[in-house]
């Protein structure tokens, strides 16, 4: 009996190892990116996510960036955490950008964000909106601590979803960014919840191609908009949340006969404009008439770029531009559905948006949540790293590979 029992298990065990050998050797051909750190972790990784680009089962793995900063020293963090510590080519460094990210939750997501779009040339300014937990706050405060060229915003906001200070957020950091002696070319802003789609070197090429031009993608107002900004809205902030009301009082006429404009809060603003937007007339007394408005950050940028003779205008312009992919709730015929949930009619992107996701022509994505979508998320950081390494024409750390 125990002859037969043994023979069982030693067949068991060379089953097991030739399914292993065969498993391994159907992985996916290693490119450039992987011939330099070829670690089993990361080629378990990659055939993961290139199963979950086929829709296929897949094996889910430990978050690869360990959160909480809590005591360990920066350059340990650095280090561990595969943060890139110097610039990858010269027409980056010709070119520095500015981030805006006004964030409020979910520090795990934007310490994500900010590691995929952290480069050293570049410059961040982070709005913690002022009703978040002090755990968070100091959280971000310990993560910025440990970059010279990433800080706080000088003034918050209590931000309240659609209403002014989400716009004031904004421009807070706008002009912290202005008075800094970063040099940079464009700003763009983002939330937590964003997740960039292209290289930092792709966003650098994609705005050298408006020559200057601010990309703020919008058009006249379609009839369930024109209501923003011709009623009355007023922010109330109270024990039970935060929120935009309505009110049957009618707007005056914009200021200095300008036309309103219906766009995205999302944008990228030269320098140029940026000194517009915080110093001309045009566009103080427009963020005056705009503070009981619905949503002022979907019509002040577009607005005021639509002004012709203003730095770096588009008078014509549409929706031109592919800064963000986002898929709404109500255009899944355009899109082909969610495949994660719904917030306030935005997708938060599911493992089955991610064919749609590396498709996409846009330079981010929004939104986001690690802890609910873990997979979607390290997919495309892992994706947005092998390309961003590929792309570098200086010497690459061992420490900059996932």
């Amino acid at each position: 009996m125990n002859f037969w029992r043994y023979c069982f298990l030693a067949c068991t065990l060379l089953s097991v190892v030739i399914f292993v050998r065969f498993y391994n050797s159907h992985l996916s051909p290693p490119k450039t990116y992987e011939k330099l750190n070829s670690s089993s972790e990361r080629y378990f990784r990659k055939n993961a996510c290139n199963h979950a680009l086929e829709e296929k089962p897949i094996f889910l793995w430990e978050n690869i960036l360990p959160s909480p900063l809590r005591n360990i020293p920066c350059k340990d963090y650095l280090t561990e955490n595969h943060y890139i510590t110097s610039p990858l080519s010269e027409e980056e460094v010709a070119f520095p950008l500015a981030y805006v990210m006004v964030i409020h939750k979910d520090f795990d997501t934007f310490e994500r964000l900010f590691r995929a779009i952290y480069m050293p040339q570049n410059v961040y300014c982070v709005h913690v909106d002022e009703k978040a937990p002090a755990e968070f706050k100091e959280s971000v405060r310990q993560l910025l601590s440990c970059f010279q060229n990433a800080f706080i915003a000088s003034k918050t906001e209590s931000v309240v979803y659609a209403g002014i200070s989400r716009l004031q957020a904004d421009l807070n950091c706008l002009k912290d960014l202005f008075n800094s002696e970063a040099p940079w070319k464009y700003v763009i802003n983002t939330c937590g919840q964003d997740f960039p789609l292209k290289t930092n070197r792709e966003i650098v090429q994609h705005l050298k191609g408006f020559k200057g031009k601010n990309i703020t993608p919008g058009v006249l107002p379609p009839d369930h908009a024109i209501k923003r900004t011709k009623y009355v809205h007023q922010e109330h902030i109270g024990k039970g949340g935060s929120f935009l009301k309505k009110t049957s009082i009618l707007k005056t006429s914009p200021p200095h006969h300008l036309t309103i404009y219906f766009g995205t809060a999302y944008v990228a603003l030269t320098r140029e404009f940026v000194d517009f937007i915080l110093h001309d007339k045009r566009a103080i007394d427009l963020l005056q008439w705009s503070k009981d408005t619905y949503s002022p950050d979907e019509h002040f940028w577009v607005t005021l770029n639509r002004i012709s003779g203003v730095p770096g205008s588009m008078p014509n312009a549409s929706w031109t531009g592919n800064l963000r992919a986002i898929k709404w709730n109500d255009m899944e015929d355009k899109h082909g559905g969610c495949h994660g949930h719904y917030v306030h009619g935005i997708c938060i992107y599911g493992n089955g948006d991610l064919k749609w996701l590396v498709n996409s022509p846009s330079l981010f994505a929004n939104k986001f949540e690690l802890n609910t979508y873990p997979l979607t998320v390290e997919c495309l950081e892992l994706r947005h790293r092998e390309r961003t390494l590929n792309q570098s024409e200086t010497a690459i750390q061992p420490s900059w590979y996932f």
